[in-house]
C-alpha cells in the first residue's frame, strides 16, 4: 500500500516529462493517489499529450489561474472526477521577458505584476478554488526556488518567488484551522521547461556544481517530486509553513 492510498491528487503545471510537476503525478499514482491535471490555453494540449506518460490516464481540466471563471467552476469541474480533494500541486510561475535577464531597474509594474500575480498570488487563487473540496482536510504544495538571496538575472521572477513564500505562510495561519497545511518545497536548479527562459541559468548550474554539499544533478527532478509526495502524504501531520529545501544542502552553505 502506497502513501497516497485513496487520495485524489489535483497537479497543475505538468508540461514535459522533464518536470517536476510530472513526476509529482508519476509517484504519487505509483504511491496510490488519484491524480487529476490541469492545464489551459496552448500548453493544454502539452499537458494532454504528456498525460499519456503516466501509469494511469488522469482526467484534465482547463484552468487558467488568471481567469476568476475558471476558479469560480474549479470546485464543479474537480467533483465530476474526484468527490474530493486531498492534496493539491502548485507548480506554477511565469514572468515576462522584461522582468529577466539583468533587467531589473528598469522592469516595468505591468511585467512585475504579471510576475507575482501568476507566480505568488495564483497559490492564494488556487487554494482558495480548491477549499470546497477539501473533506477533512488536504494538504497544499508549492514549487519553489530559494528566494533568501539576489539571484543572478533572475530578478523580478526571485521577487514573486518571495512573495510566494510569504503567501504560503499566511494561508499556513488562515487555513491551519481547517487542517490545511500549506508548504513548498526549494528546489534547486533543474533543467525544465521554464529554465529554458530564465536567462543565463547555466549561472545557476554552476553555482551547485561548486558549492552543493550533496551531488546536485541538474537533470534529475526526482528529488523534489518525492519531497512533495512525502508532504502530501500523511507521514506530515502537523508540518505547515514550511519550505523543505532539495537542493543539496547549498540553501545551508552561507555566502
Amino acid at each position: 500500500m502506497g502513501i497516497l492510498q485513496g487520495k485524489n491528487i489535483l497537479v497543475t503545471g505538468v508540461l514535459t516529462d522533464g518536470s517536476i510537476a510530472f513526476h509529482i503525478a508519476k509517484i504519487a499514482q505509483e504511491e496510490g493517489a488519484n491524480v487529476v491535471l490541469t492545464g489551459f490555453g496552448r500548453a493544454l494540449s502539452l499537458t494532454t499529450r504528456i498525460a499519456g506518460r503516466l501509469p494511469q490516464l488522469p482526467p484534465i481540466i482547463e484552468l487558467d489561474v488568471t481567469n476568476q471563471e475558471h476558479l469560480d467552476g474549479l470546485a464543479e469541474q474537480v467533483r465530476k472526477h474526484v468527490p474530493h480533494l486531498d492534496g493539491v500541486v502548485h507548480s506554477i510561475g511565469f514572468a515576462p521577458e522584461a522582468a529577466l535577464g539583468g533587467n531589473f531597474l528598469n522592469t516595468a509594474w505591468e511585467d512585475v505584476a504579471t510576475a507575482v500575480h501568476v507566480s505568488a498570488y495564483s497559490l492564494k487563487s488556487l487554494t482558495m478554488a480548491c477549499r470546497p473540496t477539501f473533506k477533512d482536510g488536504a494538504s497544499v504544495v508549492g514549487l519553489d526556488f530559494d528566494a533568501q538571496v539576489a539571484w543572478p538575472k533572475y530578478d523580478w521572477m526571485g521577487v514573486a518567488k518571495a512573495a510566494l513564500e510569504s503567501t504560503s505562510r499566511y494561508l499556513a495561519r488562515d487555513l491551519g484551522a481547517e487542517n490545511v497545511r500549506i508548504n513548498l518545497v526549494a528546489a534547486g536548479p533543474i533543467r525544465t521547461m521554464a529554465a529554458k527562459s530564465i536567462p543565463g541559468f547555466d549561472e545557476f548550474e554552476k553555482v551547485w556544481n561548486e558549492r552543493s554539499p550533496l551531488e546536485w544533478d541538474v537533470t534529475d527532478p526526482v528529488p523534489a517530486a518525492k519531497a512533495a509526495v512525502a508532504l502530501l502524504s500523511d507521514w506530515f501531520p502537523k508540518t505547515t509553513a514550511e519550505i523543505i529545501h532539495v537542493d543539496g544542502g547549498l540553501h545551508g552553505m552561507g555566502a
